[in-house]
């Protein structure tokens, strides 16, 4: 395998369970972002030592700058920041790619797997898109499979773990922690960097053909959010409907619509 693309987040990292752990400006977060930092070596290390020449990490929580770029290995490159583009948190992706993985994700909204449970940002309560509760592990897959990339391994919460089996059956996963209303039970930080090298190495060993998803044929959205001037803004995006104070709905035919959407409205 020559390039392997890797999407990374941090409210599924070992042992964090506050915003202020995740916020680039608070103290708090120095130490999850170093564990951040080494969870996605440990993937990347492992890819290498796999047989992989060429990795793209796409740092993906908050500003873009979470990772420490020289706690990765050499033959790894990063993408920090945001080219402000419809593929978002898998900025850099394209076909060129021969699999993707995601470290570090968490449950979506809608969910209670992880006390930091969203999709995209706080004030989404719920999306649904063909009645799929959707989670950004969802939204990322769809879009690796929309550049026809096949999806490796996840890890995270273990709610989001067990949903994501449902979702792509042949995933391979490693649960970092299990949210317990407000709080979560993390496994050792040390033990996640060997649950994670392990699951990538057993990735490796995948039929790739069996890791590729099918994209739906259509995508009927239904978006309930938290504010309800954000409906009513939304509403003026084109074919969208609202249906209630905090609702829209809006189908649309082919995923990179479905994108363009989110790039578009979900900014509060």
């Amino acid at each position: 395998m020559q390039k392997f693309f890797i999407s990374a987040d941090i409210e599924g990292v070992a042992g964090v369970v506050d915003w202020n752990e995740t916020d680039l400006k608070e103290s708090l977060a120095d130490y999850y972002k170093k564990q951040m930092s080494k969870e996605v070596a440990a993937a990347c290390e492992t890819l290498h030592k796999g047989g992989v020449k060429e990795v793209l990490v796409k740092d993906a929580h908050g500003s873009g700058r979470s990772i420490t770029p020289s706690m990765l290995p050499k033959a790894t490159k990063i993408l920090r920041s945001w080219p402000r583009n419809p593929y978002s948190m898998m900025g850099g992706i394209d076909e060129s790619f021969q699999g993707a993985g995601f470290i570090g994700y968490h449950s979506g909204a809608g969910y209670n797997g992880n006390p930091l449970a969203h999709t995209m940002n706080g004030n989404i309560f719920e999306f649904l898109i063909n009645d799929i509760k959707v989670s950004e592990f969802v939204m990322n897959a769809w879009t690796a499979t929309h550049f026809n990339v096949p999806v490796f391994f996840l890890s995270g919460d273990k709610q989001l773990c067990e949903v994501a089996k449902t979702f792509a059956p042949n995933i391979k996963t490693a649960a970092i922690t299990e949210g317990i209303g407000g709080g979560s039970i993390s496994i050792h930080p040390d033990l996640a960097l060997e649950e994670i090298s392990a699951m990538v190495k057993s990735a490796l060993d995948m039929d790739p053909k069996k890791m590729l998803l099918n994209l739906p044929d259509k995508f009927d959205i239904t978006l309930t959010v938290k504010r309800h001037e954000h409906a009513y803004r939304i509403s003026f995006y084109p074919g969208v409907k609202q249906t209630g104070a905090h609702n829209i709905k809006v189908k649309f035919k082919t995923w990179m619509e479905v994108l363009t959407f989110i790039f578009f409205t979900f900014s509060i």
